[in-house]
């Protein structure tokens, strides 16, 4: 299977599109805003990597984690304070800005402000959620669900076609391997990729074992860089990562968040690759 084939373009506000041949995009951004000052200073970083490497550069980070293991967990600032943050870093840096959504009312409140809205793995099967974020008209990444198989998708798909929006992006973040532990079946790409839309792979949430600190979940930032590597070379659409300065200390998801001083290196390679398998 050619992997690298035509698929629907997304435009992403009047910057860029997503999808076809184009060189991969870049997601990216702390897992949650435990700051502005951190908001900022990880998104003028990355998006200054993404212009010396001619990558296309959509910032990330969630206003409220509201899956975290402890209801004792950091979960951020709130819908009203995270996206006026949000907002400062779309209006000042210039670039789009991604968020997820838990609740169904957040969608037409988080499109004020966002580029793109995420539908959380967790979530991806909520129909309610769905279609008001399909409402919304905007570009929409969906999380394929741990406990989906690729195929399963499709009714995913289905749902927000008949909400009229075909601006879909469908991401993979790997699949629930026994207990607190996730496994990534190259596979899925090519599967999800039949349905027509681009398609993005999570390389941080990837190496996730949910759950796997007790009250916190743990991970394998080892494996991050490897796995980026194979979903190049199979043909993503978009990287998704999570990148922090110090993600030892971060407030979420800090095992398996990328040191944002090593991020250049990381993605000189990643285009080099992407560059080889789509023919530049």
């Amino acid at each position: 299977m050619n992997l690298i084939n035509d698929v629907k373009k997304v435009k992403i506000g009047n910057k860029f599109e997503i999808g076809g041949n184009n060189r991969f995009t870049l997601i990216a951004g702390p897992c949650v805003i435990e700051s502005e000052e951190l908001v900022m200073e990880v998104a003028e970083k990355v998006k200054d990597i993404c212009d010396r490497l001619e990558i296309n550069y959509v910032f990330k980070a969630s206003f409220d984690k509201a899956n975290r293991s402890s209801i004792h967990s950091y979960r951020g600032p709130g819908i009203e304070k995270g996206l006026e943050i949000l907002k400062k870093v779309k209006e000042k840096l210039n670039i789009p800005v991604v968020t997820d959504v838990h609740e169904a009312w957040h969608c037409k409140e988080v499109a004020k402000v966002v580029d793109i809205i995420q539908i959380p793995a967790f979530l991806c099967r909520q129909t309610d959620l769905l279609m008001a974020a399909a409402e919304t008209g905007l570009p929409i990444n969906i999380k394929k669900g741990q406990f989906l198989a690729p195929w399963d998708m499709k009714n995913v798909v289905i749902k927000m076609e008949e909400m009229k929006n075909e601006n879909i992006m469908l991401c993979e973040r790997g699949s629930t391997f026994g207990y607190n532990n996730m496994v990534v079946d190259m596979r899925a790409f090519g599967e999800m990729r039949k349905f027509g839309y681009p398609v993005v792979f999570d390389v941080t949430h990837a190496v996730q074992r949910p759950g796997g600190a007790g009250t916190t979940t743990s991970g394998d930032r080892e494996y991050v860089f490897p796995l980026m590597r194979a979903g190049l070379a199979i043909g993503v659409d978009a990287i998704f990562a999570e990148v922090h300065p110090d993600p030892d200390n971060a407030k979420s998801d800090g095992p398996n968040m990328l040191y944002l001083s090593q991020l250049e290196e990381i993605l000189k390679v990643a285009v080099k690759i992407d560059d080889l398998v789509k023919g530049r």
